[in-house]
């Protein structure tokens, strides 16, 4: 009798066995053996050892170590069937499900798309079975795998585990899978902690006030806001990318009971003194990172508290400001078709924040007292009017007449957002140009889209001097009001060029080197950052 016919006739006569099964170890041990033997032997051998493994508890180590060896074989057919069968040994048996979830784990780094969703199948599949015992397989590569197999765990657990429902997902799973990712939370990359918020924010914690404050809290102890000075923020570029990262983490859970004073007001404290802020990312991209910090710094000022030393605070905005606002270097002759070139998206943060701010503290704005000082900031405004209108004019041109399909292309997506930039930037400019200024109108950040968003409300040109005194009272439409982002943090990447340059082309991606341990209290501490 050959090998196959052997193992087709141990495998008749366990089946046949009955309650006698547990005599016939010999016949599973042929079985188990098998995974040494051809292609079509260990193929059968796959499918065998999980349909009687339950009837041999004294071999279940050595069965388990059996299958696994067919999970590394060289033949992929014969690695997809081990995969495949690896829940058969699942069937009742927690300690066996735990190392299953534990090596399936493993395999998510599998870089070959059908052996890939076989993993996840078969993942999927024990957790029906065994919740508890599968996710526990998975955290225990959480805590002791390589930075990849740890990734991959993480975004399995986001994008697959949590949209199980309620009946996989109950209460006490959820609470282990909060618990864990906490602890998770103790040495994380900018990737894990990302994934580790988007995780917590899909779980209770998401969809209660008390969470909301436990995730603010949580993004808080990362940005570690009291553990930074700005001699150490201004070389060390891991410090503002961690803060950036832990802000956008905390913006989408502020709110009038969660508020965001802690994170604007390190802002103004630790990274807009112009001193620092100048040398913010200086051996990186400049204006990406800088132009990320000031997107989350103006979705967060919104749910501000009342600031102590506001004046000093409102003061590290107006300077910053100062900068992405030049002096007019041209008469008073018209701009023409060539408007000056400005950074808008950078000027839309820091008027939006000067205004709020303003709005707040009326009485703090202490550049207002001062005539040389206010007539300056007048000027410098008047010069920014002028050349946003000149932009508006020419991207309201070029949108002019396109048809819906037309509209929703690339390139007129970011017009229609450049529009949206500077028509806020008229907006703002519109108030803070009055003397004193005012702070009536509301506006919705650029990047943030409200629902029933509609394109190309046309806002009245803005005058100034005696042209706006006999005009009686502003024309334009009145804005829609502030809507929230959401959850998924994702910052719009305007065009290059006179528009903003050199902006951030995307969001958390940074690959990072892990490094373990490393001082106390976890986070970010000690790791090293990877350069754009």
């Amino acid at each position: 009798m050959d090998n196959i016919e052997r193992l087709y006739k141990c495998y008749e006569i366990l089946s046949e066995a009955g309650d006698k099964i547990s005599e016939h170890v010999d016949e599973y041990k042929e079985i188990l053996k098998a995974v040494k033997g051809t292609s079509k032997e260990k193929r059968l051998a796959s499918q065998f050892i999980g349909n009687f493994f339950k009837h041999f508890p004294d071999l279940a180590d050595t069965a388990i170590d059996a299958q696994f060896d067919l999970c590394e074989d060289d033949d992929t057919q014969i690695r997809r069937q081990a995969i495949k069968d690896l829940p058969k040994l699942c069937q009742g048996n927690a300690d066996a499900t735990i190392r299953v979830g534990d090596t399936l784990a493993q395999l998510l780094i599998l870089d070959d798309p059908t052996e890939l969703q076989q993993v996840n199948n078969s993942l999927l599949a024990i957790i029906k079975l065994d919740t508890k015992s599968s996710i526990a397989g998975l955290f225990q590569q959480i805590s002791t795998g390589d930075e990849t197999t740890r990734e991959r765990c993480l975004k399995f657990i986001a994008t697959k585990l949590l949209t199980m429902g309620p009946t996989v997902i109950t209460k006490e799973i959820e609470d282990i899978i909060v618990e864990e990712i906490k602890k998770a939370l103790q040495d994380v990359t900018a990737d894990e902690f990302h994934l580790c918020m988007t995780i917590l924010g899909a779980t209770k914690l998401g969809s209660t006030i008390t969470g909301h404050a436990e995730l603010v809290k949580l993004a808080t102890e990362q940005a570690e806001l009291n553990n930074t000075d700005a001699d150490i923020i201004a070389v060390d570029d891991e410090v503002v990318e961690r803060f950036i990262q832990c802000a956008s983490a905390a913006a989408p859970y502020f709110s009038k009971t969660i508020k965001s004073t802690a994170f604007v007001a390190h802002v103004c404290d630790k990274l807009l003194p112009i001193k620092t802020w100048n040398m913010i990312a200086t051996a990186v991209s400049q204006d990406q990172i800088q132009l990320r910090l000031l997107k989350v710094f103006a979705e967060m000022i919104t749910n501000t508290d009342k600031l102590d030393n506001a004046s000093e605070r409102i003061n590290a905005v107006y300077h910053v400001l100062l900068e992405y606002m030049p002096l007019p270097k041209l008469s008073d002759e018209d701009l023409g078709d060539t408007p000056p070139s400005f950074q808008f998206s950078h000027a839309e943060c820091l008027l939006y924040a000067l205004h709020t701010l303003g709005k707040n503290h009326p009485n703090s704005l202490s550049f207002v007292e001062d005539a040389e000082k206010l007539k300056d900031f007048r000027a410098r405004l008047q010069y920014l009017a002028r050349g946003t209108q000149g932009y508006i004019k020419k991207l309201e041109e070029s949108l002019k007449g396109k048809t819906g399909e037309e509209l929703k292309t690339e390139e007129n997506q970011l017009k229609q957002t450049a529009l949206k930039t500077t028509s806020n930037i008229n907006v703002l400019i519109r108030d803070l140009f009055h003397s004193p200024p005012i702070f009536k109108h509301d506006i919705v950040l650029s990047w943030i889209v409200p629902k029933n968003n509609k394109l190309g409300k046309r806002h009245a040109p803005i005058t100034f001097g005696e042209k706006a005194a006999a005009n009686g009272k502003d024309k334009e439409q009145e804005p829609e009001k502030k809507a929230r982002s959401s959850n998924d943090q994702r910052f719009y990447s305007p065009p290059s060029g006179k528009y903003s340059n050199k902006v951030n082309q995307s969001y958390g991606n940074n690959n990072r080197t892990r490094q373990r341990g490393g001082g106390s209290g976890g986070g970010y501490r000690n790791r090293r950052f990877n350069k754009y």
